[in-house]
């Protein structure tokens, strides 16, 4: 589902099976079984199976199932792909990325591997922009195929490519940032922020996930279980929203009944983008509930 709630996603290391096989206690959104940062070269192999075995007998309940693969331009990519596109993951996380041609060509050898197991199952492709390239060509990589559903942001490998500190405040970070959700939305696909690394900083995490949502983020990602309820917390519509945009759209379908192009609440006119992103958190809240 391209527009599957995706307030947060998880990072699980896949050389730790325990954990991976726990995560959808946890309550995210997505769960990102990781086999790139998180497991050294030596537990390369190892770890594939073990996510390939998670992938097909682990019940993630209502969360996405995902896998961050290794760059295809290592010596992992290609085997990772090889080993967990059988185990039909709901989506693949493609790092580093930095062109439309990154997602393409893991889009070719994921059709090969589909084609050779007959397998029908749709799978999502979710880019992670982690570069000065990447930025530049956000929008390029959100369109490079149709199943593109997300840019996730990287901002550890971001900062250290432009030569910057990374800073609690995220300055350096900004226009990044920005250019991420610029070129998601203007593909029509979401945009999820980077994580927060200290996982002992909660107000931190707090400052920069209500930024985030504030640019423009669906979601943002989480290193640690205790993070994902802040993040989804921060990225929910509050009770107010709720209301508000319900007497938007309930003075939009009275004002449509009229015939009339007016659509007023009080003394505040109310114009076609308002009634858009009323509807996006009537939407949003629902498919909150339906989740529980």
């Amino acid at each position: 589902m391209k527009d599957k709630l995706r307030r947060s996603r998880l990072y699980m290391p896949g050389n730790n099976p325990y954990l991976s096989q726990n995560a959808f206690l946890f309550g995210a959104d997505c769960i990102i079984l990781d086999l790139e940062d998180s497991v050294p070269p030596s537990e390369k192999f190892s770890s594939r199976i073990l996510v390939r075995n998670i992938l097909k007998n682990v019940d993630f309940g209502d969360a996405e199932k995902t896998v961050r693969i290794n760059p295809l331009s290592s010596p992992y990519g290609r085997d990772d792909l090889e080993e967990i596109v059988p185990a039909e993951p709901d989506a693949i996380f493609i790092p580093k990325a930095e062109t439309a041609d990154d997602v393409r060509i893991v889009d070719e050898i994921v059709a090969e591997i589909k084609a050779k197991h007959k397998i029908d199952k749709e799978i999502f492709y979710m880019p992670i922009i982690e570069s000065a390239k990447g930025v530049w060509n956000a929008f390029e990589i959100a369109s490079a195929t149709e199943n593109v559903v997300l840019l996730a942001f990287g901002a550890e490998d971001f900062t250290r490519d432009i030569g910057a500190q990374r800073t609690r405040d995220g300055r350096e970070q900004f226009v990044a940032r920005s250019l991420v959700v610029l070129g998601a939305k203007a593909a029509g696909v979401q945009a999820s922020d980077t994580v927060w690394s200290d996982i002992e900083d909660v107000e931190g995490l707090r400052k920069s996930t209500i930024e985030a949502k504030e640019l423009g983020f669906d979601g943002k990602g989480a290193i640690h279980p205790s993070q994902v309820e802040i993040i989804n917390e921060l990225f929910s519509p509050t009770p107010e929203e709720i209301d508000y945009a319900k007497k938007v759209i309930a003075a939009f379908e009275e004002a449509k009944a009229r015939g009339d192009g007016v659509i007023a609440i009080g003394r505040k006119m109310i114009d076609a983008p308002v009634v858009a992103r009323a509807q996006r958190i009537i939407k949003m809240a629902q498919k909150i509930e339906e989740k529980g």
